[in-house]
């Protein structure tokens, strides 16, 4: 008998995935070869090895290690000895005569600590503030940063570098937050729960990532009474608030470092005598100091500072506590594997000890339970940081997947996530196919090829055949991304069919009054899915396809059961499903299929796809 281990086969390993502090885990290996077995943990925070012997079971070995007590990130082989006293490692690569030559396998050990569930359960909607929706032409002059005003909604961002060859995005549109709220109707009707809005605070460019003050909306989205009205609106609608929050740099243009001289009081990069020189650090002040991946508009702050940690999150009147006491829900950690583990914990306390319920996202661009950041280790997913992760792993994924990729590829990786995760949050993670950070979804996936130069790529626009590829992928996308655990999220304006390679390109005006209607309608149809269906917000997840272009996913509840099946391949897909009902309905269009003894033969053209309720 061939030694077989497999952490995802519940027989080798109980409980599927991360555990709980304290929890037992039975761990069972098949073998007839061996006389021994041990289990061998690495407990990595602590730096220390527990030994547990595994006692002979039928048709191998068999037995229980009890986790760690606190959050601890942990790595094991097996190690087998025969019965000629000569030993062998079991490890994610096989057997291997030496233990450094065995791969360990993964296993999270995390506090069960409170995860609001209103985020992963429903529809999130991203918005880009300068972009969304404006109601007049406002008025920009006396702002920080020089800014300038497209009098055309369908103007094009500006992408050219100005003659010092820099973009400064100083360019804006105008839309505001009571431009959102004139808004909330259309998004209640895409079925959306949450909104995420990119920084509203006040900053000199348009994306607003260079914070000027983090006590103050900016004048051109509106004040803190329009926020306040957004989020009183939105709650009415059954709508949450998510914020971001830029806290490991600001701008230069701020009021805490005041490299131009706007603001009154005294900034950093003016006095060692200002309250804010504490901040940043300079070497030596004041031309030289430490930015964001070195870009100077974008001075780095000391997080350790402590006028800093009691500015943003531990004065009664912090940032985190004082938007939160305004309406906001929750907030998103801009580069959050950039923050100490102690400063996100301190924003999680504050966050608790305010509003119970608000969730705090991370930005993490990988696998977030083993991410290393600056050579540390990181504990976002071990209870006392964030509740949830943006799920870049499963765009990656899936984009892949659409191009031509196998489908077993992406059950594997979306397996392994799942495995290295808390449940609370793999369920409760952000899951999209675009942000402001990445190309349009519709552009990705119907362009032939990327121009090389970006005038070429500003120019770009999908030919009638293109957008139709587009378009059915984006379909099928579209259909993973509401039937998977996690909040799925919308880009504005991915729902009406912008296009746009990378920043600025991605972040055009939503076209009002020329959306695609035919999207619009699949969008707000997956979205009344989402909601009607307790299986798609919470549903166990089982892979009952996954090979090459063709890829079916089961999600059940309580007896309901939702069946997704897509072929992103080029030929037609004849597939045998479980059903145990007589009849299944494509919730899409209402066709029907007939079952017989469990089974369910269903036909998928090539980009194609059903969803069986």
């Amino acid at each position: 008998m061939e030694t077989y281990f497999d952490p995802r086969d519940t027989r080798c390993k109980t409980p599927f995935g991360a555990a709980k502090c304290g929890t037992e885990v039975r761990f069972a290996l098949s073998d007839d070869a061996f006389c021994g077995c041990e289990l061998l943990v690495y407990r990595e925070f602590a730096a220390a090895e527990d030994v547990c012997p595994l006692p002979p079971a039928e048709g191998g070995f068999a037995g229980t290690y009890t986790v760690p007590g606190e959050g601890e990130l942990c790595w094991y082989v097996f190690r087998l000895t025969r019965w000629d006293g000569t030993v062998s490692y079991l490890g994610k690569n096989g057997l291997r005569p030496d233990r450094d030559g065995a791969a360990r396998w993964q296993l999270t050990v995390y506090e069960d600590t409170a995860t609001p569930d209103w985020f992963g359960r429903g529809v999130t909607y991203q918005i880009f503030p300068d972009r969304f929706h404006r109601t007049g032409l406002p008025d920009v002059s006396g702002m920080v940063g020089h800014r300038w005003l497209h009098e055309s909604w369908d103007d094009q961002p500006v992408f050219r570098p100005d003659e010092n060859g820099q973009i400064t995005n100083r360019d804006f549109f105008g839309g505001s937050l009571a431009g959102i709220t004139a808004k909330l109707d259309y998004l209640q009707r895409l079925s959306v729960t949450t909104l995420y809005l990119n920084p509203i605070f006040e900053a000199a460019s348009n994306h607003r990532y260079d914070t000027a003050d983090y006590r103050a909306i900016d004048p051109l989205l509106g004040d803190e009474e329009d926020f306040r009205t957004l989020c009183r609106e939105a709650h009415k609608r059954g709508m949450r608030v998510l914020l971001d929050g830029v806290f490991n740099h600001t701008g230069s243009r701020s009021r805490y470092f005041n490299a131009d001289g706007f603001y009154p009081e005294l900034g950093a990069a003016q006095s060692q005598s200002s309250p804010y020189y504490g901040w940043y650090s300079f070497h030596p002040w004041p031309t030289d100091y430490d930015a964001w991946w070195g870009v100077k508009t974008l001075p780095a702050v000391n997080e350790q500072q402590p006028d800093y940690r009691r500015f943003i999150f531990e004065d009664e009147d912090s940032v985190v506590r004082r938007w939160l006491r305004c309406g906001a829900d929750g907030w998103r950690l801009d580069v959050a594997d950039e923050l100490p583990d102690d400063f996100i914990a301190g924003i999680r306390r504050a966050m608790e000890g305010e509003k119970p319920d608000a969730y705090l996202l991370g930005e993490v661009w990988e696998d977030g339970s083993n991410k290393i950041a600056y050579s540390q280790r990181r504990r976002y997913l071990l209870g006392r940081e964030t509740h949830g992760l943006m799920n870049y792993p499963l765009r990656t994924a899936l984009l892949r997947w659409l191009g031509g990729g196998d489908a077993a590829d992406f059950r594997d990786s979306m397996e392994t996530l799942r495995a290295h995760y808390p449940p609370a949050a793999f369920y409760g993670a952000m899951n999209f196919l675009g942000t402001h950070d990445t190309p349009r979804i519709l552009t990705l996936l119907g362009a032939d090829h990327v121009p090389a130069a970006k005038e070429e790529r500003a120019a770009y626009a999908l030919s009638h055949a293109q957008l139709a590829r587009g378009k059915a992928r984006l379909r099928l996308a579209g259909m993973l991304l509401y039937g998977f655990p996690g909040s799925p999220t919308l880009f504005y304006g991915d729902e009406a069919g912008m296009q746009g390679f990378e920043d600025p390109l991605n972040r055009g005006t939503f076209p009002w009054g020329r959306e695609d209607a035919a999207l619009l309608d699949f969008f707000r149809t997956l979205g009344r899915l989402r909601t009607q269906h307790l299986s798609l917000q919470e549903g166990s997840l089982a892979y009952v396809y996954a090979q090459g272009g063709g890829l079916v996913i089961a999600r059940e509840h309580e007896g309901e059961t939702t069946l997704i099946a897509l072929n992103a391949g080029d030929e037609t897909l004849t597939l045998t499903l479980p059903w145990g009902a007589s009849i299944a309905s494509d919730a899409l269009t209402g066709q029907q299929f007939l079952a017989a003894s469990g089974q369910l033969r269903v036909s998928l053209p090539p980009l194609d796809g059903l969803m069986l309720i």
